[in-house]
């Protein structure tokens, strides 16, 4: 038998199970599922964060008939044609309930033009349908979208609160582990608490979880190893790491965890001078066009903190 996905085994399917950005947000979900209806919507927010679960979640309290929900991955499907043909298809016939729902997980994928013919979709079939859009990056969704659905933006989850639910995903597997390899797992992975959740399943071997290790397949994530180096101090290390491991594509997320994980840096006053540092080496990243150069030179400087 195969081994339950804890991602997917833990998945909330109610709002008692989610951690909203405030109450305000709370109150908002409640209402809706109180009206039995809703808008059109923007989840954005960072990957791993909770923006399909919270529509999953809406499907279920809102008792949406399950040939209603049409889900599209945008990051696949994203053509003008697709939005022509399938989701029209699935749109203009009758829904068994209420109304139909269209899911667009990543629609910051959706080209310029895909994006131009849903507006008129969701204009066209308002009265019996509704779209759920999540993405990444909201500045990559044209203002058309923007104006046609209610922003709902997911914070990030508080750090204790991300440890929290980790923690309770292994004692209810009853995994033993140590808060100190469990806080390596939250550094290198906050605030994607999926990311987190699957790497913790994949240490956890013989009902302990251990730290990750070079292994017969390869290299363990370097982030593990960035951690470690950082909690101890050794960022001389840790910089010439980086530079040998991440990908240009990581740089940015590299700052973001800088500045995440602040308090390594010292204290009150070694941390407001960290801000200040990470703060400048974003900016320059945006000038140089050698990101690994300026990384390193930011690194250089929280060392000397």
């Amino acid at each position: 038998m195969a081994t339950a996905l804890w991602v997917e085994k833990f998945r909330p399917s109610t709002i008692d199970g989610y951690v909203f950005r405030d109450q305000h947000q709370r109150e908002q979900i409640q209402n809706w599922i109180k009206q039995e209806s809703i808008p059109h919507l923007l989840f954005s927010g960072s990957a791993g964060i909770g923006k399909t679960t919270l529509a999953k979640i809406l499907f279920n309290e809102l008792d949406i008939h399950p040939l209603d929900i049409l889900e599209i991955n945008a990051s696949r499907t994203n053509s003008v044609d697709d939005v022509r043909d399938k989701i029209i298809n699935f749109v203009q016939m009758i829904p068994f309930g209420q109304f139909k729902v269209v899911l667009l997980d990543e629609a910051d994928y959706l080209s310029p033009s895909a994006q131009a013919a849903l507006r008129g979709v969701m204009e066209e079939y308002h009265t019996t349908s509704r779209f759920i859009l999540t993405c990444n990056y909201p500045n990559r969704i044209i203002p058309a979208l923007h104006s046609r659905c209610q922003g709902f933006h997911i914070e990030k989850i508080d750090m204790t609160e991300f440890t929290a639910r980790a923690a309770t995903i292994l004692v209810e597997e009853g995994i033993e582990f140590d808060l100190d390899t469990l806080d390596t797992f939250v550094k290198a992975t906050y605030p994607d608490l999926r990311k987190c959740i699957n790497s913790i399943q994949m240490n956890s071997l013989d009902g302990t979880l251990h730290s990750p290790s070079k292994s017969d397949s390869g290299e363990a994530d370097y982030k593990f190893d960035m951690v470690d180096l950082f909690k101890a101090g050794k960022i001389s290390e840790a910089r010439k790491l980086l530079c040998g491991k991440v990908r240009p594509e990581e740089v940015e997320d590299i700052f973001r965890w800088l500045y995440d994980n602040i308090g390594i840096f010292g204290d009150e006053d070694q941390q407001d001078r960290a801000i200040l540092i990470i703060k400048q080496g974003l900016v320059d990243h945006t000038l140089m066009s050698d990101a690994e150069i300026n990384l390193a030179a930011t690194l250089i400087r929280l060392s000397k903190l």
